[in-house]
């Protein structure tokens, strides 16, 4: 499973947002999704287990609590992913320009031969 194809779900992302910031444990994230989502502890753990099962996340077990943080790999993925959309959309934008300018110039010039 590819990471964005994880990423759809809101929650997902904001816990992904969350560990962008650095690694964080199981009960500080779900305290987050639940503040601004009312999703339970449990729904959080299901959501981590989804995006460790995709790769996005990984955890490391510190004294009696979870700490999760992004994968380099996912992170990675998404930024290529983005940069490929964006330099499809890069190119069709620079042609839409030189578009707009040419017909500027082109109505100047019908305004000029009225005049």
């Amino acid at each position: 499973m590819h990471a964005l194809d994880v990423l759809g779900e809101p929650v997902r992302r904001r816990i992904v947002e969350e560990l962008a910031r650095g690694a964080r444990p199981a009960g500080a994230l779900a305290d987050v999704l639940h503040g601004e989502f009312g999703i339970s502890q449990p729904a959080t753990s299901r959501h981590l287990r989804v995006l460790k099962e995709a790769g996005v996340v990984e955890s490391a077990v510190d004294a009696q609590r979870r700490v999760y943080s992004l994968t380099p790999a996912a992170v990675t993925d998404v930024t290529e992913w983005a940069q490929r959309v964006s330099l499809f959309w890069t190119q069709r934008l620079d042609a839409l320009e030189t578009e707009v300018a040419r017909g500027q110039t082109a109505r100047k010039n019908v305004e000029r031969n009225l005049s």
